[in-house]
This record gives C-alpha cells, structure tokens and sequence, in this order.
C-alpha cells in the first residue's frame, strides 16, 4: 500500500508496544510491533494525561487492536482496544527480563515497516506461555529465537554439514559464520564445540511448535551449551548484543555464589 506525503492512510491492526518514551509535555512515543505492517513507530497524543483514553494501553507488552494513521511524517495511534495488557510481566522481575528481552529481539532483527505475520504470531504465542507459566521460560526463549532466526531468513542448517552439505545425523561443532552443524571433516573452520545431546535439542528446538516445547526437558548445562550458540548466532546476524537478560544473568550467578 503506497503512503505518501499527501496520502493519508488508515490501518486497523493487531499489535503488542515493544518500548515507550515520553514526548514533550503529555505525548509518548509508542515503538509497535504490528501484525500487517509490521515494527513501527508513533505517537500517542495525549497519553501522558491522567484521563487519557491511551493511559492504560500504551503500556510496554499491551496487545491489543490499533487503529493508526499516517500523515505528513509519521504514524498516529487512533484509537486501541485492548486484548490483554500482559500487565503480569511487570510483577515478577524474572518475566519482566524476559518480555522485554523478546521485545529487543524484535526490535534489533526487523527493520521499520518490515511486515512478518508468523513472527508476530510467534511472540503473542510466547507471551501467552510466559503469562501461563507453561514449561520452562528459558527453553521458551532458546525456541523463540530459533524462530526469528528462521523467520527473519538466517534459518539454522542442522541436517547437513553447513560447508560441504554433507548429510549428518548429529554434531559436536556448530559454525556461526556459515549457520549450522559441520561435520568431522569440515570442523577445523572454527565455531562452537558441544555436546551430540546439545545439538540435538538445538535441532529439535528448531522444527518443535512454540506451544509444545515445554515437553522438552534440558539440564542447566545443556541449557548454558544451547544459550551460546543461539545467542553466536543473533549478534552474528543482527549485528547488535541484546542487552535485557545481562542484569538477570548477573543477578543469578550472584544467587549461586551466596
């Protein structure tokens, strides 16, 4: 759809609010991440005001159906009902990190305007089994960022050895550079060294729905195996380090060392 200068054009969409930022003296600054236009940022004015129709649905993790505009310069929010405002993340810190992680996530692998349904489909699906409590939310996180991988078309090779193309069943050596599992042969291009057992769920992992990995049980250090390569392969990627889970992260080995 052609939006120009002098175009003014409507969308009703679906959307979850990846971050805030306040904006002169009673406007914010709402970065969604929307279901047919997808990542885009707007302004709510007014929302800042004690009585603003906005108050309670431009809050980070809200989703809901938008109604926004496009004028001269920039999106508008018109109008927002909300789904469900995920308001639970903001009670518990562990799955504040974790949604504001996906929202990162989000936010450093699409660029503006960059329509991706399945992904958006993806992460409503994740913040529905972290509200939930469904499985472990760290194996959760590990899936979902297989999922922009694949989504974002940096899809994970594991059936074949990602240099030769070589067929392998399993592998002690993920290569970062070249995206996927190398055989005995081709190991020596340097990458990352795990366990056949680590591979395995990585592969797993990766062809699972979201909603059914909590039947997938993994041991802390499969998980720490599993958390390097995935996140080799985002700043490989994306270019960026996500910075949401470096405070969680400290915070649990310094529970470890009491």
């Amino acid at each position: 759809m052609y939006i120009g200068d002098d175009f003014l054009s409507t969308y009703k969409t679906k959307a979850i609010i990846l971050k805030t930022q306040d904006y002169r003296e009673n406007d914010k600054i709402i970065w969604l991440f929307t279901e047919k236009i997808g990542k885009i940022t707007a302004i709510a004015r007014g929302a800042k005001k004690n009585r603003s129709k906005f108050l309670s649905s431009t809050m980070p993790f809200c989703f809901g159906e938008f109604v926004i505009y496009r004028g001269k310069s920039m999106y508008l929010i018109n109008e927002v009902q909300i789904i469900h405002s995920f308001g639970e993340f903001l009670e518990d810190l562990e799955m504040l990190t974790y949604a504001s992680y996906l929202n990162e996530l989000i936010d450093i692998a699409l660029l503006e305007e960059e329509s991706n349904r399945e992904l958006f489909k993806q992460i409503v699906t994740a913040y529905y089994l972290m509200k939930n409590k469904v499985g472990d939310v760290e194996i959760l996180i590990r899936a979902f960022e297989i999922k922009l991988l694949n989504f974002t078309g940096y899809g994970l090779n594991f059936e074949n050895c990602c240099i030769c193309g070589k067929k392998i069943n399993s592998s002690n050596y993920i290569n970062l550079s070249y995206g996927g599992g190398v055989c005995s042969e081709c190991n020596k291009q340097g990458g990352i060294v795990l366990t056949n057992t680590a591979y395995n769920v990585l592969k797993i992992l990766s062809n699972f729905p979201l909603e059914k990995v909590h039947r997938i049980n993994v041991n802390e250090d499969m998980k720490k195996q599993i958390y390097k390569v995935l996140s080799g392969f985002i700043v490989e990627n994306y270019q960026k380090t996500p910075k949401s889970l470096d405070m969680l992260n400290v915070f649990k080995e310094g529970n470890k060392n009491e």
